[in-house]
């Protein structure tokens, strides 16, 4: 803001010169006082000139709508979205959006700083503020290829960007509890920037927890229990709140919010689809759910913004205050939380549910062509088994925890798995697809469901190599090898021949399509795979495969490079002991 620009907003406030926008007979939310306040919000320029009664040269009757600070998504993975920035802005903002912090922690593994540029550059074709945190680990841990290696020395210059506001979720816990002595470096990167440092520490307690702590890790978004959210709140961290389409974890937490630690509790999505997002909404959706579980709704509010906004140091955001960022939101209510218009920086941007400015897209040709697959075929997946006692993992429905458990199999007499189709019980492959390495793995998967035909993903968290399950071999070699042909993103087959397909030519983790179309592709994706392929309806069958690999969250997971027992964090036997 220059000195003109100043003496404007100032003069506006005072009532000498009149607003640029006056948007008048709000129900003005107060986040500071806890008081809902009617008058004219006044706005000059970008800000928020004042409360009270204001003329302007352009004004709104809001008829006696709320107006409610835009709502602040304190973590998202804008790729677990499978639509581009600018799409997910379009999605966002009509359910009173405004700034997402995001973590492109999914390109960054695939294309290294290469794929952070892409996101910032796309970022800049929304009204969606999208703020970002440079990804901490990448690879996620040492277990399994990625297609970057992001270090110390290659945060030093996109840790100082303008719009980076710090390291995305440290994932590796255990190196920051260890004090290892690259984790050290990278934290050290942020402290000298000084930038904040995300967390993701499911499980940790007692001194581990202190040591995380102590690193000042900010906040953590993976509490699972109420005892989880109270100890890290009584360490000075903040609790990240989250629903998303794959964990759903708001409902169980909110019933450890309290007048005292409420200021502490932000609310998040981390992953959200389109069809979340076109059914359920956003933001808009967890203060419903807040709502629902009593949480009154001025403290559900500060929760999706001022608090968000001071726990990341947005010291313009998350209030209609003098001074303040012009993000305001009309609601009918305070219990749907239905949006009427959606103001950012102090231009309407979306309006009864419709985005208003014209959407144009970054060239995606920078982060095209990353499925990279050295001599993949069948015989990759023979397992040649001395044993018929195997480790399992074994999945948990609502979430992306997985069991270890121990079943036997039958095998035929080269120790290969014969699959019963009476049993819930098939072969689960990983295929490395970044350094053209050759790797494949294979193991167990249970709860899956699946009864014909295979799935195939280039989307596996973290490290997003191919992934696949099927009742056979043939089935999930004719996956793998038609996911490599369209460039990433998801096949289903059956019998031979693709039943249904999703490119996703973008990293191979987004579509270049529209949300809608993506949400009408996933719909397809889901009826097939439930109706032809048989999977079980309580498992959402993306998703949950995709977090499979996902070797930073227990207990049993499948890498590239082998089965992975997230609970002493090594390798072990796909066979029993």
């Amino acid at each position: 803001m220059d000195k003109q620009e100043l003496k404007k907003l100032i003069d506006t406030a005072a009532g000498r010169i009149p607003a640029d926008l006056v948007i008048k007979n709000c129900k003005v939310v107060n986040v500071f006082s806890g008081e809902i306040i009617s008058g004219d919000i006044a706005v000059s320029g970008s800000k928020i000139a004042g409360i009270g009664e204001y003329e302007g040269r352009e004004v709104v009757d809001a008829e006696g709508s709320y107006a409610v600070p835009g709502l602040i998504d304190s973590h998202i993975h804008i790729e677990s979205s499978y639509v581009t920035p600018e799409e997910i802005g379009r999605l966002l903002v009509p359910h009173g959006t405004t700034t997402i912090i995001a973590d492109p922690h999914e390109i960054v593994n695939v294309c290294g700083i290469r794929g952070l540029d892409y996101m910032m550059e796309a970022a800049e074709r929304t009204a969606l503020d999208i703020q970002y945190v440079v990804p901490s680990c990448v690879p996620a841990t040492p277990f399994e290829h990625a297609g970057a290696v992001i270090g110390a020395a290659e945060m030093e210059e996109p840790i100082q960007r303008e719009g980076i506001l710090g390291l995305g979720e440290f994932m590796n816990f255990p190196g920051v509890i260890g004090a290892d002595d690259s984790v050290l470096e990278k934290l050290l990167v942020a402290k000298r920037a000084g930038k904040v440092i995300d967390g993701h520490g499911p499980g940790i307690s007692g001194k581990e927890l202190n040591a995380y702590a102590a690193a000042r890790i900010l906040a953590d978004h993976e509490c699972s229990t109420v005892e989880e959210m109270n100890d890290r709140l009584a360490r000075g961290m903040y609790i990240l709140l989250r629903q998303g389409s794959a964990c759903h974890n708001l409902r169980t937490l909110l019933r450890g919010v309290t007048g005292q630690n409420s200021r502490r509790c932000l609310l998040c999505s981390d992953d959200r689809q389109p069809k979340t997002i076109l059914q359920e909404g956003h933001l808009d959706n967890h203060l419903r759910i807040c709502r629902e579980e009593g949480i009154d709704a001025i403290t559900a509010i500060r929760m999706a913004t001022l608090n968000a906004a001071e726990c990341f140091g947005l010291r313009e955001k998350g209030a209609i205050a003098p001074g303040y960022q012009a993000d305001i939101v009309l609601m009918k209510d305070l219990e749907q939380f239905e949006t009427e218009k959606v103001w950012i920086g102090g231009k309407l941007t979306a309006e009864d549910g419709r985005y208003l400015p014209e959407t144009s897209y970054a060239d995606i040709a920078p982060v095209r062509g990353s499925v990279i697959v050295k001599d993949f075929s069948k015989e990759k997946l023979k397992m040649h088994l001395k044993s018929n006692r195997v480790n399992v993992i074994e999945i948990q429905p609502g979430g992306v925890v997985t069991k270890k458990t121990v079943e036997e199999i039958k095998v035929d007499e080269n120790g290969e798995f014969i699959r019963d189709p009476q049993k819930d019980l098939v072969k689960i492959a990983v295929v490395e697809r970044h350094q053209g390495t050759g790797n494949v793995a294979c193991g167990f998967l249970k709860g899956y469901g699946i009864k014909e035909g295979a799935v195939a993903l280039s989307v596996a968290h973290d490290s997003h190599n191919i992934i696949a399950v099927g009742v056979s071999d043939e089935e999930i070699t004719f996956a793998v090898e038609s996911l490599i042909k369209q460039e990433g993103g998801i096949v289903l087959v059956k019998e031979g021949k693709i039943i249904e397909e999703m490119p996703m030519p973008i990293a191979g983790l987004m579509s270049d399509r529209s949300g809608e179309w993506v949400d009408q592709k996933l719909t397809e994706i889901h009826e097939k795979a439930y109706a032809e392929l048989g999977i079980c309806g309580e498992v959402e069958p993306v998703m949950t495969l995709c977090f499979m690999s996902l070797a930073v969250i227990p207990e049993l997971k499948l890498t590239d490079m082998g089965l992975f027992d997230v609970t002493t964090f090594q390798f072990i036997s796909v066979e029993a002991e």
